[in-house]
């Protein structure tokens, strides 16, 4: 059990160091990853390493073990397929959130209110993940997924320049999904990625 979470440890360690020098710019793009070289950087095996490149290929970073730097466009494209899903899922949410799910994304927002910024991050995570989780829809959940290194971009860039209403505006959606309003859940949500977006477009 001890070696299997040493394991999946060395793997999340991998994958988020990878993931943050290419949204960083600090790997650049069209560079090839090697992965004895990440691995002896890193400081673990290239086990974790190949999954890592696994996982961010199927983020869409990174394309036969090169680099992609996302431009605009691509960004764009990405958000417009967000907005889409996340709306169609808080439009779920509102009609079939569980109470205890309902409690748990109170506490999101609570935590967005007074929190440092590592656990707003990671409280703004639960908050989307709750409500896609709330689709029901295993195809949507699933491309969402595939999504999170943009997806975890657009957050820390949101979160550390502390855009303008970004809690008010989970706190709206909460309430919505709370009164079991489907119609204005799912506007309100899609309103609040297309403020992340352009935010964060422009402090590009």
């Amino acid at each position: 059990m001890m070696a299997k979470q040493s394991t999946q440890h060395a793997y999340i360690k991998a994958y988020e160091i990878i993931r943050d020098r290419i949204l960083s710019g600090e790997i650049e793009g069209g560079t090839k990853l090697v992965e004895e070289r990440l691995a002896d950087d890193i400081g673990v095996s290239r086990t974790p390493i190949r999954e890592s490149i696994r996982r961010l290929e199927q983020e869409g970073l990174i394309s036969k073990k090169k680099v992609i730097q996302p431009t605009e466009s691509d960004l764009r494209h990405s958000f417009q397929v967000r907005i889409l899903l996340e709306g169609e899922a808080a439009r779920a949410a509102a009609s079939y959130m569980t109470e205890e799910h309902l409690d748990a994304l109170r506490q999101c927002v609570d935590i967005g209110k007074s929190g440092s910024k590592e656990e707003v991050m990671e409280a703004n995570k639960q908050f989307h993940d709750i409500i896609m989780q709330a689709s029901r829809n295993p195809v949507m959940i699933g491309i969402i997924d595939q999504m999170q290194s943009i997806i975890y971009l657009f957050r820390k860039t949101v979160v550390y320049h502390q855009r303008p209403l970004l809690i008010e505006e989970h706190e709206k959606i909460y309430e919505a999904i709370r009164q079991h309003q489907p119609d204005q859940a799912e506007q309100l949500m899609k309103k609040h990625l297309q403020a992340d977006l352009d935010f964060s477009l422009h402090v590009f």
